[in-house]
């Protein structure tokens, strides 16, 4: 077996290579430990690049009013109160020297008039908080922390899958994986592992993410014996392509609607000014004017509604489709070009402000965003579920394992603030990267039973071996079934027996799955990486079917049909999954952490 497979060994192994785990490899090497960081594509090319908005920080650059006091209110709102406080906490304060950090090492932001970041306002924040480059913000963020890391002396291993973690007794001690160019088999040793995975999009069939995000992260930790919390939340966001059918699903960034663009049915009607919920009667505008004025900076004037949260505004999309209100292809309209009807330069703007959308939509569909509207729809963009985390640390239920970024849970709650996410995969990628080289330098080296390597390998290369091949369906046929499924059954609105439904066909298919067979060799192989790719689909499919299940309520970006309002008492609570000793998923409560008073009374102001 030793021929089969090389060794790496590395004190911190980091596991993706977007914002999260970028930001955890600089920390760690700074910290000097030996650091290795593992990418399932080419270095450059994470999904962070695609994230568009903005880093949600309380600079308070262009609203003085703005601290990191408004923004944790703000934060915990949107959660509705499920959010892991002390994350949330963590957040607000730290986001800041974060984002300045990144300008010292070279970001280019767009600058106000006399020279500081300029931020721009977005869904659920109160005042103008995205520091922001144009609508590439993510790109940039690459951009810089990739020309930063370069000279930490980083090993990085490109275009590598992992295929399952290590472990010397209840530790991590490294993981398992090959190489997707020549399918050569790897094994990493490491004293720490960050999972910097991103999200569990391609489990839907439509979209915003890239092809890596099948979960791998999620999965890894479940099958290593950590615990997932929160998957039931999966944002979808309300602004997605749908047409032309080929580029259904790519993002429409939500700073379309943060520089004034507004929603509008097939009658013309801005729809989203029928339902204001409660909790933001007063902070939204009642008229178009107002809401005008707040896009262009006036702080007297109260928010439009197109910027309420994500999770309202979906809603309210998939109502004006339902009820036969919606655009010629299924969606409503997204129009920025009205605004031309206000400012003279308006075609000029929109190209500064909203380049990539420009040409996305000219070269994508044929539409000129400064002269027409846009067709948009929901589109599964984000989980707010993922490994359960400690608050400070970052490690997981599992000693030296920690995870950062969309595949850990605990600061967005139910529903996550636009821009908030590239804030957490600063501040959060930095502190695992800092807590995974402090755990890495105070204990011993890491014993890997070889008999846990042989079995790793065995699973990998088991799609080759197999004789039968599953009713003439390979990989792919399962995976969108998979997709399907849960789209149809797990999406924005659920229902219990829908969901259950859901349950049966995923057991189904993740039986087709242990028996389908896939040819030719490992060097090129997407067949094979798919087959692979299935276990992880599986089984965060299933962790959101049956956190869903469990929270007979709705809040946040989980909405049930059959329970429609909120459960104010045990509702207030995190659900848990793992996976139990006879291997199956076990699902529980977890009561969440009273809040600490000052952080109480910094809510209770800022309502």
């Amino acid at each position: 077996m030793a021929a089969r497979y090389q060794t790496h060994e590395h004190d911190v192994l980091v596991i993706g290579a977007g914002g999260a785990g970028l930001r955890a490899a600089i920390e760690a090497a700074a910290s000097g430990v030996s650091v290795g960081l593992v990418c399932k594509s080419l270095l450059g090319k994470a999904h962070t690049v695609m994230a568009e908005g903005g880093i949600a920080a309380a600079l308070a650059n262009v609203d003085e009013r703005d601290s990191w006091r408004v923004h944790f209110a703000d934060t915990m709102r949107g959660g509705q109160y499920l959010n892991d406080w002390r994350m949330a906490e963590l957040h607000a304060k730290e986001a800041p020297d974060r984002v300045r950090e990144l300008e010292a090492w070279g970001a280019l932001f767009d600058r106000t008039k006399d020279g500081r970041i300029l931020q721009r306002n977005f869904g659920g924040h109160r005042y103008p908080r995205l520091a922001h480059v144009g609508d590439r913000t993510g790109l940039e963020m690459i951009r810089t922390l990739q020309d930063h890391g370069i000279h930490q002396g980083i090993d990085v291993h490109m275009e590598h899958t992992l295929t399952a973690l290590l472990k010397d007794g209840e530790r991590v001690a490294g993981a398992f994986g090959y190489d997707r160019e020549k399918g050569l088999l790897h094994v990493f040793r490491a004293r720490a592992v960050v999972l910097a995975t991103g999200g569990i999009g391609k489990a839907y069939q439509i979209t915003s993410n890239s092809w890596e995000y099948t979960g791998d992260g999620h999965a890894l930790a479940y099958h290593a014996g950590a615990e997932l919390m929160d998957m039931e939340f999966v944002q979808f966001h309300p602004t997605g392509m749908i047409w032309p059918p080929s580029v259904q699903g790519i993002l429409v960034t939500e700073g379309v609607r943060g520089e004034g663009g507004v929603l509008l049915n097939k009658q013309g009607r801005r729809f989203l000014f029928d339902d204001i919920p409660d909790a933001y009667k007063g902070q939204t505008a009642d008229n178009e004017e107002e809401g005008f004025r707040y896009t262009q900076g006036d702080k007297s004037a109260r928010r439009p509604p197109e910027l309420l949260t994500r999770d309202h505004v979906a809603r309210c999309i998939v109502r004006e489709i339902r009820e036969g209100r919606g655009s010629p292809h299924g969606g409503v309209f997204l129009d920025i070009s009205w605004i031309k009807k206000r400012l003279p330069n308006a075609e000029e703007l929109i190209k500064k402000k909203l380049p990539s959308m420009y040409h996305q939509f000219l070269k994508l569909a044929d539409i000129d965003i400064t002269r027409e509207p846009m067709e948009v729809g929901p589109t599964t963009h984000y989980v707010m579920g993922g490994v359960r985390v400690e608050s400070e640390s970052q490690m997981s239920t599992v000693l030296g394992l920690f995870a950062a970024g969309e595949c850990a849970a605990g600061l967005h709650g139910a529903n996550r603030l636009g821009g908030n996410s590239l804030s957490d995969l600063l501040v959060f990628g930095q502190r695992a990267g800092a807590h995974a080289a402090q755990f890495a330098e105070k204990t011993g080296a890491v014993r890997i039973d070889e008999a846990q390597v042989e079995q790793a390998a065995s699973v990998a290369l088991a799609p080759f071996e197999r004789e039968g091949i599953d009713d003439g369906a390979g990989p792919y046929r399962i995976q969108h079934e998979l997709q399907q499924t849960m789209q149809d059954l797990v999406g924005i609105v659920r229902t219990e027996g829908e969901m259950l439904r859901a349950l049966e066909a995923i057991a189904r298919l993740g039986q087709r799955a242990e028996r389908v067979r896939v040819a030719g060799n490992r060097a090129f192989n997407p067949g094979w990486h798919t087959a692979l790719e299935l276990r992880n689909l599986m089984t965060v499919s299933e962790a959101v079917a049956r956190s869903a299940l469990e929270r007979k309520e709705s809040r946040g970006a989980h909405f049930r049909d059959d329970h429609p309002g909120k459960d104010g008492g045990s509702g207030k609570m995190n659900v848990v999954v793992r996976r139990g000793p006879d291997g199956t998923m076990q699902v529980a409560r977890r009561p969440i952490a009273e809040m600490r008073k000052d952080l109480r009374e910094i809510v209770e102001e800022m309502k």
